[in-house]
Parts: C-alpha cells; structure tokens; sequence
C-alpha cells in the first residue's frame, strides 16, 4: 500500500504522520472535526485550558463511539434471533405438525 507524508494540526499543534494515500481526506476530516470541537469547549470553558478542551472533546467522541457500537451490537443481536426464530419455526414445521 503507498504510502505519504502530512502533516496535520490538532490544538495548534502540528503532527507528521505517515500514511496510506486512500486515508489522507478521512484524516484530515477528522484533524478538522477536532479541531472545531476543540474551540466549541475553548470558547464554552473560556477559563480553562486547551488540555481541558481536548478532554471534552475526546469524551465526547467517546460516547458517541460506545452508542454506535451498542447499536451495531443490538442489530447484530436481533439478526441472530430472527434467524434463531426462523429455525426454530423450521424445526417445528418439519417434526410437530
């Protein structure tokens, strides 16, 4: 896989990374998102520092990773019950009626 070289800037501070060319736009989407998350708590927590910023923003992010992947699980869940549903409706066809 290429790779390249960016930099990029989360905090006003800037990050050299080596990456897959494909994952470049992802990742500077996200350096972005960061970012304006970032300044949203500086400016709401004008008394605190960027650490704190960042801590908010990341706890943030955080929640909203464990909601989605608690979503995927329970999608996950219900598909295997309904196919669990579907053999067991099968093995009654087949051997009760």
């Amino acid at each position: 896989m290429e790779q390249q070289s960016i930099q990029i800037t989360i905090a006003d501070r800037s990050y050299p990374l080596r990456i897959p060319v494909a994952d470049e736009e992802k990742i500077r989407a996200a350096a972005r998102i960061i970012n304006e998350k970032t300044t949203l708590y500086r400016k709401r927590y004008a008394n605190r520092d960027t650490q704190d910023a960042l801590s908010m923003a990341l706890l943030q992010f955080v929640i909203r990773l464990i909601e989605a992947e608690q979503s995927e699980e329970s999608k996950v869940m219900a598909e295997e019950l309904k196919a669990l549903d579907n053999l067991l409706d099968d093995y009654i066809k087949i051997n009760l009626v």
